[in-house]
Protein backbone atom coordinates (compact mmCIF):
# COMPACT_ATOMS: atom_id res chain seq x y z
CA UNK A 1 0.00 0.00 0.00
CA UNK A 2 1.46 3.04 -1.30
CA UNK A 3 2.21 6.12 2.01
CA UNK A 4 -0.18 8.95 2.12
CA UNK A 5 0.86 11.72 0.52
CA UNK A 6 2.48 14.84 2.29
CA UNK A 7 0.79 18.45 2.52
CA UNK A 8 2.60 20.62 0.47
CA UNK A 9 4.23 22.72 2.95
CA UNK A 10 3.63 26.41 1.18
CA UNK A 11 -0.33 25.54 0.72
CA UNK A 12 -0.42 22.85 3.57
CA UNK A 13 -4.56 23.27 2.85
CA UNK A 14 -4.95 22.40 -0.38
CA UNK A 15 -6.06 19.18 -1.69
CA UNK A 16 -3.46 17.32 -3.87
CA UNK A 17 -4.20 16.17 -7.07
CA UNK A 18 -5.77 13.29 -7.31
CA UNK A 19 -3.82 10.02 -8.99
CA UNK A 20 -5.86 9.66 -11.61
CA UNK A 21 -3.98 8.50 -15.07
CA UNK A 22 -7.49 9.99 -16.34
CA UNK A 23 -6.76 13.09 -15.10
CA UNK A 24 -3.29 14.48 -16.19
CA UNK A 25 -1.47 17.27 -13.61
CA UNK A 26 -0.54 19.05 -16.49
CA UNK A 27 -1.59 19.31 -20.08
CA UNK A 28 -0.22 20.99 -23.51
CA UNK A 29 -3.05 20.97 -25.91
CA UNK A 30 -1.99 21.70 -29.57
CA UNK A 31 0.63 24.24 -28.62
CA UNK A 32 2.18 26.79 -31.24
CA UNK A 33 5.00 29.22 -30.34
CA UNK A 34 7.65 30.84 -31.80
CA UNK A 35 10.38 33.15 -30.10
CA UNK A 36 11.06 35.96 -32.26
CA UNK A 37 11.41 34.46 -35.60
CA UNK A 38 12.12 30.85 -34.53
CA UNK A 39 9.28 28.65 -34.20
CA UNK A 40 9.53 26.37 -31.31
CA UNK A 41 6.85 24.40 -31.10
CA UNK A 42 4.28 23.10 -33.93
CA UNK A 43 1.20 22.16 -32.22
CA UNK A 44 2.74 20.11 -29.39
CA UNK A 45 0.49 17.79 -27.20
CA UNK A 46 1.20 16.27 -24.03
CA UNK A 47 -0.10 14.64 -20.73
CA UNK A 48 1.85 14.23 -17.81
CA UNK A 49 0.51 11.46 -16.21
CA UNK A 50 0.15 12.00 -11.90
CA UNK A 51 2.02 9.89 -9.66
CA UNK A 52 4.66 9.60 -12.75
CA UNK A 53 8.00 10.31 -14.30
CA UNK A 54 8.18 12.05 -17.15
CA UNK A 55 11.52 12.40 -19.20
CA UNK A 56 12.27 14.90 -21.85
CA UNK A 57 14.57 14.05 -24.43
CA UNK A 58 15.97 16.20 -27.49
CA UNK A 59 18.87 18.00 -29.70
CA UNK A 60 19.62 21.09 -27.71
CA UNK A 61 17.66 23.68 -29.50
CA UNK A 62 14.72 21.59 -29.25
CA UNK A 63 12.61 23.42 -26.66
CA UNK A 64 12.87 21.26 -23.76
CA UNK A 65 13.54 24.28 -21.09
CA UNK A 66 10.84 26.53 -22.98
CA UNK A 67 8.38 23.31 -22.45
CA UNK A 68 9.39 24.02 -18.60
CA UNK A 69 8.30 27.22 -18.82
CA UNK A 70 4.97 26.70 -20.59
CA UNK A 71 4.13 24.53 -17.60
CA UNK A 72 5.51 26.92 -15.47
CA UNK A 73 2.98 30.13 -16.89
CA UNK A 74 6.37 31.65 -17.23
CA UNK A 75 6.11 31.60 -20.68
CA UNK A 76 2.26 31.73 -23.10
CA UNK A 77 1.16 29.93 -26.09
CA UNK A 78 0.84 31.71 -29.23
CA UNK A 79 -1.78 29.26 -30.11
CA UNK A 80 -2.98 26.40 -28.48
CA UNK A 81 -3.41 25.36 -24.37
CA UNK A 82 -1.21 24.93 -21.03
CA UNK A 83 -3.13 23.89 -18.27
CA UNK A 84 -1.74 22.83 -14.69
CA UNK A 85 -4.02 21.50 -11.90
CA UNK A 86 -7.11 21.50 -14.30
CA UNK A 87 -6.61 25.47 -15.05
CA UNK A 88 -6.03 27.06 -17.92
CA UNK A 89 -2.68 29.14 -17.41
CA UNK A 90 -3.70 31.68 -19.58
CA UNK A 91 -7.05 32.82 -18.52
CA UNK A 92 -5.98 32.43 -14.82
CA UNK A 93 -4.94 35.81 -12.34
CA UNK A 94 -1.68 36.58 -11.30
CA UNK A 95 -2.76 35.53 -7.79
CA UNK A 96 -3.96 32.46 -8.90
CA UNK A 97 -0.95 31.70 -11.07
CA UNK A 98 1.10 32.36 -8.05
CA UNK A 99 -0.84 29.84 -6.04
CA UNK A 100 -0.68 26.91 -8.92
CA UNK A 101 3.08 27.32 -8.95
CA UNK A 102 3.28 26.81 -5.45
CA UNK A 103 2.03 23.50 -6.30
CA UNK A 104 5.48 22.96 -8.15
CA UNK A 105 9.22 23.00 -7.49
CA UNK A 106 11.44 24.26 -10.12
CA UNK A 107 15.33 23.25 -10.72
CA UNK A 108 16.86 25.66 -13.21
CA UNK A 109 19.47 24.90 -15.75
CA UNK A 110 21.46 27.88 -14.40
CA UNK A 111 20.55 27.01 -10.58
CA UNK A 112 19.14 30.46 -9.91
CA UNK A 113 21.07 30.74 -6.64
CA UNK A 114 20.47 33.69 -4.45
CA UNK A 115 24.64 34.48 -4.17
CA UNK A 116 24.22 36.66 -1.11
CA UNK A 117 22.59 33.99 0.98
CA UNK A 118 24.07 30.26 2.26
CA UNK A 119 23.67 27.22 1.03
CA UNK A 120 21.20 26.50 3.73
CA UNK A 121 19.38 29.47 3.54
CA UNK A 122 18.80 29.01 -0.18
CA UNK A 123 17.68 25.44 0.12
CA UNK A 124 14.93 27.09 2.68
CA UNK A 125 14.04 29.95 1.02
CA UNK A 126 10.61 29.53 -0.17
CA UNK A 127 9.48 28.09 3.41
CA UNK A 128 11.25 31.08 5.33
CA UNK A 129 9.57 33.80 2.80
CA UNK A 130 5.73 32.10 2.77
CA UNK A 131 5.54 29.70 5.68
CA UNK A 132 5.33 30.14 9.50
CA UNK A 133 7.40 27.25 10.34
CA UNK A 134 10.26 28.20 12.65
CA UNK A 135 13.86 29.27 11.30
CA UNK A 136 15.10 26.32 13.35
CA UNK A 137 12.63 24.03 11.37
CA UNK A 138 13.47 25.45 7.89
CA UNK A 139 17.01 24.50 8.89
CA UNK A 140 16.64 20.97 9.70
CA UNK A 141 14.65 20.45 6.64
CA UNK A 142 17.15 21.82 3.84
CA UNK A 143 19.82 20.39 6.45
CA UNK A 144 18.59 16.50 5.93
CA UNK A 145 17.97 17.25 1.83
CA UNK A 146 21.47 18.43 1.78
CA UNK A 147 23.25 15.43 3.69
CA UNK A 148 20.94 12.69 1.45
CA UNK A 149 22.67 14.85 -1.42
CA UNK A 150 26.31 14.48 -0.18
CA UNK A 151 26.21 18.62 0.55
CA UNK A 152 26.73 17.71 4.73
CA UNK A 153 28.99 20.57 5.79
CA UNK A 154 28.10 22.94 3.02
CA UNK A 155 25.17 24.38 4.85
CA UNK A 156 27.36 27.61 5.58
CA UNK A 157 28.67 28.02 2.47
CA UNK A 158 27.83 30.77 -0.23
CA UNK A 159 27.47 29.78 -3.63
CA UNK A 160 30.28 31.14 -4.93
CA UNK A 161 32.06 28.72 -2.94
CA UNK A 162 30.38 25.77 -4.45
CA UNK A 163 31.21 23.63 -8.01
CA UNK A 164 28.37 23.31 -10.99
CA UNK A 165 27.33 20.08 -9.53
CA UNK A 166 26.84 21.05 -6.15
CA UNK A 167 25.26 24.07 -7.00
CA UNK A 168 22.95 21.78 -9.36
CA UNK A 169 22.09 19.17 -6.01
CA UNK A 170 21.54 22.42 -3.83
CA UNK A 171 18.92 23.80 -6.07
CA UNK A 172 17.69 20.28 -6.42
CA UNK A 173 17.21 20.24 -2.55
CA UNK A 174 15.20 23.56 -2.95
CA UNK A 175 12.95 22.20 -5.61
CA UNK A 176 11.89 19.15 -3.10
CA UNK A 177 12.09 20.98 0.09
CA UNK A 178 8.57 21.95 0.33
CA UNK A 179 7.16 18.47 -1.11
CA UNK A 180 5.63 19.83 -3.87
CA UNK A 181 2.91 17.73 -6.01
CA UNK A 182 5.01 18.62 -9.10
CA UNK A 183 8.63 19.17 -9.55
CA UNK A 184 10.11 20.51 -13.04
CA UNK A 185 13.81 19.41 -13.33
CA UNK A 186 16.00 21.04 -15.53
CA UNK A 187 18.64 18.90 -16.58
CA UNK A 188 19.41 17.70 -12.76
CA UNK A 189 22.26 15.37 -13.39
CA UNK A 190 24.31 17.95 -15.94
CA UNK A 191 27.83 18.26 -14.59
CA UNK A 192 27.69 15.47 -11.69
CA UNK A 193 29.46 12.29 -11.88
CA UNK A 194 27.91 8.80 -12.59
CA UNK A 195 27.78 7.58 -8.75
CA UNK A 196 25.98 10.89 -8.15
CA UNK A 197 23.65 10.88 -10.85
CA UNK A 198 22.61 7.69 -9.35
CA UNK A 199 22.22 9.38 -5.85
CA UNK A 200 20.06 12.26 -7.56
CA UNK A 201 17.76 9.81 -9.51
CA UNK A 202 17.45 7.94 -5.93
CA UNK A 203 16.03 11.06 -4.64
CA UNK A 204 13.83 11.94 -7.32
CA UNK A 205 12.41 8.03 -7.32
CA UNK A 206 12.20 8.18 -3.39
CA UNK A 207 10.22 11.29 -3.84
CA UNK A 208 7.90 10.19 -6.43
CA UNK A 209 6.97 6.65 -4.61
CA UNK A 210 7.10 7.71 -0.88
CA UNK A 211 5.48 10.79 -1.47
CA UNK A 212 3.30 10.49 -5.02
CA UNK A 213 5.58 13.25 -6.74
CA UNK A 214 5.01 13.69 -10.04
CA UNK A 215 7.95 14.48 -12.00
CA UNK A 216 8.84 15.83 -15.31
CA UNK A 217 12.80 15.50 -16.09
CA UNK A 218 14.46 17.23 -18.96
CA UNK A 219 17.23 14.95 -19.45
CA UNK A 220 20.09 14.00 -21.76
CA UNK A 221 21.38 10.94 -19.60
CA UNK A 222 19.77 7.99 -21.03
CA UNK A 223 21.28 5.81 -17.74
CA UNK A 224 19.18 8.31 -16.06
CA UNK A 225 16.36 7.83 -18.03
CA UNK A 226 16.33 4.16 -17.97
CA UNK A 227 16.11 4.10 -14.14
CA UNK A 228 13.44 6.87 -13.62
CA UNK A 229 11.29 7.17 -16.83
CA UNK A 230 7.55 5.51 -16.73
CA UNK A 231 6.57 7.75 -20.13
CA UNK A 232 9.61 9.17 -22.26
CA UNK A 233 9.03 12.36 -24.84
CA UNK A 234 11.86 13.37 -27.42
CA UNK A 235 10.83 16.69 -29.10
CA UNK A 236 12.09 16.97 -32.68
CA UNK A 237 10.49 19.34 -35.34
CA UNK A 238 8.24 21.27 -32.77
CA UNK A 239 6.33 18.12 -31.72
CA UNK A 240 6.74 15.19 -29.63
CA UNK A 241 8.11 12.74 -32.50
CA UNK A 242 8.29 10.03 -29.60
CA UNK A 243 6.32 9.29 -26.61
CA UNK A 244 6.65 5.63 -24.81
CA UNK A 245 8.28 3.28 -22.62
CA UNK A 246 12.20 3.85 -22.79
CA UNK A 247 11.77 -0.17 -23.84
CA UNK A 248 9.64 1.07 -26.97
CA UNK A 249 12.37 4.36 -27.26
CA UNK A 250 14.96 1.93 -27.92
CA UNK A 251 13.16 0.63 -30.81
CA UNK A 252 12.02 3.53 -32.33
CA UNK A 253 13.47 4.30 -35.85
CA UNK A 254 12.76 8.00 -36.22
CA UNK A 255 16.15 9.17 -37.51
CA UNK A 256 16.32 11.35 -34.99
CA UNK A 257 16.19 8.94 -32.47
CA UNK A 258 18.84 7.12 -33.83
CA UNK A 259 20.82 9.44 -33.72
CA UNK A 260 20.43 10.51 -30.30
CA UNK A 261 20.71 6.74 -28.79
CA UNK A 262 24.01 5.93 -31.08
CA UNK A 263 25.52 9.35 -29.69
CA UNK A 264 24.76 8.05 -25.81
CA UNK A 265 25.00 4.13 -26.59
CA UNK A 266 28.55 2.89 -23.95
CA UNK A 267 27.76 -0.89 -24.84
CA UNK A 268 31.72 -0.74 -25.71
CA UNK A 269 32.22 -0.70 -21.97
CA UNK A 270 30.56 -4.34 -21.64
CA UNK A 271 32.42 -6.59 -19.99
CA UNK A 272 34.40 -8.53 -22.14
CA UNK A 273 34.33 -6.40 -24.86
CA UNK A 274 37.75 -5.19 -26.04
CA UNK A 275 38.34 -1.37 -25.85
CA UNK A 276 40.63 -0.32 -28.49
CA UNK A 277 42.52 3.13 -28.71
CA UNK A 278 40.48 5.77 -30.74
CA UNK A 279 42.76 5.09 -33.42
CA UNK A 280 46.59 4.72 -34.24
CA UNK A 281 48.66 5.68 -30.96
CA UNK A 282 51.16 8.09 -31.24
CA UNK A 283 54.64 7.29 -30.48
CA UNK A 284 55.42 8.19 -26.85
CA UNK A 285 58.14 10.41 -25.20
CA UNK A 286 59.23 12.64 -22.28
CA UNK A 287 55.79 13.31 -20.69
CA UNK A 288 54.65 17.11 -21.20
CA UNK A 289 52.96 17.55 -17.87
CA UNK A 290 54.15 15.57 -14.36
CA UNK A 291 53.37 15.52 -10.87
CA UNK A 292 55.22 13.99 -8.75
CA UNK A 293 53.60 12.89 -5.15
CA UNK A 294 51.80 16.32 -5.06
CA UNK A 295 49.99 16.95 -2.02
CA UNK A 296 47.41 19.74 -1.48
CA UNK A 297 45.39 20.60 1.67
CA UNK A 298 43.01 23.71 2.17
CA UNK A 299 42.68 24.04 5.66
CA UNK A 300 42.07 20.85 7.40
CA UNK A 301 40.86 19.16 4.20
CA UNK A 302 43.46 16.81 2.60
CA UNK A 303 42.59 17.63 -1.53
CA UNK A 304 45.75 16.11 -3.08
CA UNK A 305 47.17 13.30 -1.21
CA UNK A 306 50.54 12.13 -3.18
CA UNK A 307 49.27 12.02 -6.80
CA UNK A 308 51.45 10.90 -9.38
CA UNK A 309 50.59 11.69 -12.86
CA UNK A 310 52.50 11.80 -16.31
CA UNK A 311 50.55 13.23 -19.30
CA UNK A 312 52.54 12.36 -22.44
CA UNK A 313 52.76 14.48 -26.04
CA UNK A 314 50.36 13.65 -28.62
CA UNK A 315 47.98 11.70 -27.00
CA UNK A 316 44.55 12.07 -25.28
CA UNK A 317 44.86 11.64 -21.72
CA UNK A 318 41.32 11.33 -19.56
CA UNK A 319 41.11 12.59 -15.79
CA UNK A 320 38.06 10.96 -14.24
CA UNK A 321 36.72 11.06 -10.83
CA UNK A 322 33.91 11.72 -8.44
CA UNK A 323 33.12 15.41 -7.77
CA UNK A 324 34.93 16.51 -5.16
CA UNK A 325 38.47 14.07 -5.64
CA UNK A 326 40.72 16.44 -6.88
CA UNK A 327 40.23 17.04 -10.83
CA UNK A 328 40.09 20.95 -11.25
CA UNK A 329 42.49 21.12 -8.03
CA UNK A 330 44.93 19.23 -10.28
CA UNK A 331 44.93 21.50 -13.66
CA UNK A 332 45.22 24.75 -11.16
CA UNK A 333 48.63 23.23 -9.99
CA UNK A 334 49.44 23.10 -13.91
CA UNK A 335 48.44 26.66 -14.74
CA UNK A 336 50.82 27.43 -11.71
CA UNK A 337 47.38 29.40 -10.32
CA UNK A 338 48.03 26.65 -7.02
CA UNK A 339 51.09 25.82 -5.44
CA UNK A 340 51.58 21.70 -4.16
CA UNK A 341 52.53 22.04 -0.26
CA UNK A 342 54.78 18.77 -1.11
CA UNK A 343 55.90 17.57 -4.42
CA UNK A 344 56.25 18.78 -7.51
CA UNK A 345 54.73 19.95 -10.94
CA UNK A 346 56.57 20.47 -13.89
CA UNK A 347 55.42 21.30 -17.33
CA UNK A 348 57.20 21.38 -20.58
CA UNK A 349 60.33 19.97 -18.55
CA UNK A 350 60.33 23.05 -15.97
CA UNK A 351 58.99 23.21 -12.27
CA UNK A 352 55.59 25.25 -11.92
CA UNK A 353 56.56 26.42 -8.33
CA UNK A 354 60.06 27.72 -9.36
CA UNK A 355 58.88 30.39 -12.17
CA UNK A 356 58.25 33.42 -11.34
CA UNK A 357 55.49 36.02 -13.15
CA UNK A 358 57.28 36.15 -16.63
CA UNK A 359 57.90 32.42 -17.01
CA UNK A 360 54.32 31.48 -15.72
CA UNK A 361 52.75 33.80 -18.44
CA UNK A 362 55.36 32.28 -21.30
CA UNK A 363 54.42 28.87 -20.13
CA UNK A 364 50.50 29.64 -20.16
CA UNK A 365 50.56 30.99 -23.43
CA UNK A 366 51.45 27.20 -25.02
CA UNK A 367 48.41 26.05 -22.69
CA UNK A 368 44.49 26.28 -23.92
CA UNK A 369 41.70 25.85 -21.29
CA UNK A 370 37.92 25.33 -21.60
CA UNK A 371 36.69 26.36 -18.15
CA UNK A 372 33.64 23.89 -16.90
CA UNK A 373 31.79 27.00 -16.58
CA UNK A 374 32.82 28.75 -19.86
CA UNK A 375 34.18 31.53 -18.31
CA UNK A 376 33.09 34.28 -21.30
CA UNK A 377 33.56 37.55 -21.69
CA UNK A 378 29.92 39.03 -21.35
CA UNK A 379 30.42 42.11 -22.95
CA UNK A 380 31.91 40.46 -26.70
CA UNK A 381 29.95 38.63 -28.75
CA UNK A 382 30.54 34.60 -29.66
CA UNK A 383 33.19 35.67 -32.54
CA UNK A 384 34.74 38.15 -30.71
CA UNK A 385 35.35 35.35 -27.88
CA UNK A 386 36.50 33.08 -29.53
CA UNK A 387 39.02 35.56 -31.68
CA UNK A 388 39.80 36.78 -28.08
CA UNK A 389 43.47 34.71 -27.74
CA UNK A 390 44.43 36.24 -31.10
CA UNK A 391 44.18 39.38 -30.92
CA UNK A 392 45.49 39.36 -27.46
CA UNK A 393 48.55 37.75 -29.07
CA UNK A 394 48.87 39.80 -32.39
CA UNK A 395 49.89 36.63 -34.12
CA UNK A 396 47.61 36.60 -37.46
CA UNK A 397 45.86 39.71 -39.23
CA UNK A 398 42.22 40.37 -39.18
CA UNK A 399 41.27 38.54 -42.28
CA UNK A 400 42.93 35.39 -40.53
CA UNK A 401 41.52 35.43 -37.25
CA UNK A 402 37.88 35.81 -39.03
CA UNK A 403 38.70 33.10 -41.52
CA UNK A 404 40.17 30.49 -38.22
CA UNK A 405 37.00 31.72 -36.13
CA UNK A 406 34.67 31.10 -39.04
CA UNK A 407 35.83 27.72 -39.56
CA UNK A 408 35.32 26.29 -35.58
CA UNK A 409 31.93 28.24 -35.91
CA UNK A 410 31.11 26.28 -38.49
CA UNK A 411 32.56 22.97 -37.26
CA UNK A 412 30.72 23.26 -33.61
CA UNK A 413 27.23 24.75 -35.28
CA UNK A 414 27.94 28.39 -33.72
CA UNK A 415 27.29 30.01 -37.42
CA UNK A 416 23.78 31.22 -36.17
CA UNK A 417 25.75 32.29 -33.04
CA UNK A 418 28.64 34.87 -33.92
CA UNK A 419 26.72 38.29 -33.31
CA UNK A 420 24.82 37.11 -29.82
CA UNK A 421 26.24 37.88 -26.40
CA UNK A 422 26.85 35.32 -24.32
CA UNK A 423 23.85 36.43 -22.10
CA UNK A 424 21.98 34.95 -25.19
CA UNK A 425 23.33 31.50 -25.35
CA UNK A 426 22.04 28.36 -23.30
CA UNK A 427 24.86 26.77 -21.77
CA UNK A 428 25.55 24.03 -23.80
CA UNK A 429 26.31 26.62 -26.47
CA UNK A 430 28.18 28.75 -23.97
CA UNK A 431 30.17 25.44 -23.50
CA UNK A 432 31.44 25.07 -27.26
CA UNK A 433 32.60 28.86 -27.75
CA UNK A 434 34.90 28.20 -24.88
CA UNK A 435 35.88 25.47 -26.61
CA UNK A 436 36.59 26.96 -29.33
CA UNK A 437 38.27 29.83 -28.18
CA UNK A 438 40.36 27.57 -26.14
CA UNK A 439 41.43 25.84 -29.41
CA UNK A 440 41.91 28.71 -31.78
CA UNK A 441 45.28 30.09 -31.24
CA UNK A 442 46.47 26.36 -31.88
CA UNK A 443 48.45 25.90 -28.15
CA UNK A 444 50.86 23.04 -27.49
CA UNK A 445 48.20 21.38 -24.93
CA UNK A 446 44.51 21.78 -24.56
CA UNK A 447 43.29 21.01 -21.24
CA UNK A 448 39.25 20.76 -21.51
CA UNK A 449 37.46 20.89 -18.24
CA UNK A 450 34.26 18.66 -18.52
CA UNK A 451 34.01 19.84 -22.47
CA UNK A 452 30.74 17.55 -23.01
CA UNK A 453 28.53 19.11 -20.35
CA UNK A 454 25.11 19.98 -20.93
CA UNK A 455 25.46 19.16 -24.72
CA UNK A 456 23.06 16.47 -26.01
CA UNK A 457 24.79 13.03 -27.29
CA UNK A 458 24.71 13.86 -31.04
CA UNK A 459 26.59 17.04 -30.45
CA UNK A 460 28.69 15.06 -27.60
CA UNK A 461 30.28 13.06 -30.44
CA UNK A 462 30.79 15.54 -32.37
CA UNK A 463 32.71 17.18 -29.66
CA UNK A 464 34.81 14.16 -29.66
CA UNK A 465 35.76 14.26 -32.90
CA UNK A 466 36.72 17.72 -32.58
CA UNK A 467 38.33 16.91 -29.58
CA UNK A 468 40.22 14.30 -31.72
CA UNK A 469 40.93 15.85 -34.95
CA UNK A 470 42.70 18.79 -33.22
CA UNK A 471 44.95 16.13 -31.29
CA UNK A 472 45.55 14.24 -34.38
CA UNK A 473 45.95 17.12 -37.02
CA UNK A 474 47.57 19.34 -34.88
CA UNK A 475 49.51 17.09 -32.57
CA UNK A 476 48.02 18.53 -29.69
CA UNK A 477 48.26 17.54 -26.13
CA UNK A 478 45.22 16.63 -24.38
CA UNK A 479 44.14 16.43 -21.17
CA UNK A 480 40.35 16.09 -20.83
CA UNK A 481 39.09 16.27 -17.36
CA UNK A 482 35.24 14.18 -17.45
CA UNK A 483 32.60 12.25 -16.15
CA UNK A 484 31.06 10.96 -19.16
CA UNK A 485 32.01 7.40 -19.65
CA UNK A 486 30.86 7.13 -23.12
CA UNK A 487 33.13 10.38 -23.99
CA UNK A 488 35.79 8.63 -22.60
CA UNK A 489 36.38 5.25 -23.57
CA UNK A 490 35.13 7.08 -27.32
CA UNK A 491 38.72 9.17 -27.36
CA UNK A 492 41.01 8.16 -24.56
CA UNK A 493 44.36 7.01 -25.14
CA UNK A 494 44.91 7.16 -21.51
CA UNK A 495 42.54 7.39 -18.40
CA UNK A 496 43.22 7.90 -14.86
CA UNK A 497 40.91 7.71 -11.59
CA UNK A 498 41.37 9.31 -9.17
CA UNK A 499 39.42 8.64 -5.95
CA UNK A 500 39.79 11.11 -2.44
CA UNK A 501 43.03 12.82 -4.01
CA UNK A 502 44.85 9.68 -5.32
CA UNK A 503 45.40 8.11 -8.59
CA UNK A 504 43.84 4.78 -8.15
CA UNK A 505 43.75 3.57 -11.82
CA UNK A 506 46.10 4.60 -14.72
CA UNK A 507 46.31 2.79 -18.25
CA UNK A 508 45.12 2.18 -21.48
CA UNK A 509 41.40 2.14 -21.74
CA UNK A 510 41.60 -1.54 -21.51
CA UNK A 511 43.55 -1.71 -19.17
CA UNK A 512 41.35 0.73 -16.90
CA UNK A 513 37.96 -1.54 -17.74
CA UNK A 514 40.13 -4.88 -16.55
CA UNK A 515 40.76 -3.21 -13.17
CA UNK A 516 40.37 -5.37 -10.24
CA UNK A 517 39.58 -2.04 -8.02
CA UNK A 518 35.53 -2.30 -7.79
CA UNK A 519 35.41 1.26 -6.44
CA UNK A 520 36.54 2.02 -10.50
CA UNK A 521 34.48 -0.75 -11.99
CA UNK A 522 31.47 1.18 -10.01
CA UNK A 523 32.39 4.59 -11.67
CA UNK A 524 32.73 3.39 -15.19
CA UNK A 525 29.35 1.26 -15.11
CA UNK A 526 27.80 3.48 -13.35
CA UNK A 527 26.76 5.77 -16.18
CA UNK A 528 26.73 2.87 -18.83
CA UNK A 529 24.15 2.52 -21.56
CA UNK A 530 24.17 -0.03 -23.34
CA UNK A 531 21.35 1.01 -26.31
Amino acid sequence: MDPAPRPNRLLPGVTRWPLDPARPVIELRDVWLSLGDRPVFRGLDLRIVPGEVTVILGRSGSGKTTLLKLMMGLVRPDRGQVRAFGRDLATTSPVELLALRKRMGMLFQNYALFDALTVDANVGFALAQHTGLPRRDVTALADGLLDVLGLAGSEHLLPAALSGGMKKRVGLARALVADPEVVLLDEPTTGLDPLMVEQVDAMIALARTRYQTTAVVISHDLASTRRLADRVGFLADGKLGFYGTYAELLRCQLPAVVAFLDGARTSRLTAGDAVAAPGPTPASGPAVITLADVHKRFGANPVLRGVDLAICPHRITVLIGASGSGKSVIVKHVFGLLRPDRGQVRVFGEDVAAMDDVALARMRRRLGLVFQHAALLDWLSVADNIAFPLVEHGDLGPRARRARVDELCERLHLGALRRRLPGELSLGERKRVALARAVVAKPDVVIYDEPTTGQDPVLTREIDELIQQIQQQLGITTLVISHDMASTFRIAHAIAMIHEGRIIATGTPAEVLASPDPRVQHFIHAGAVDA
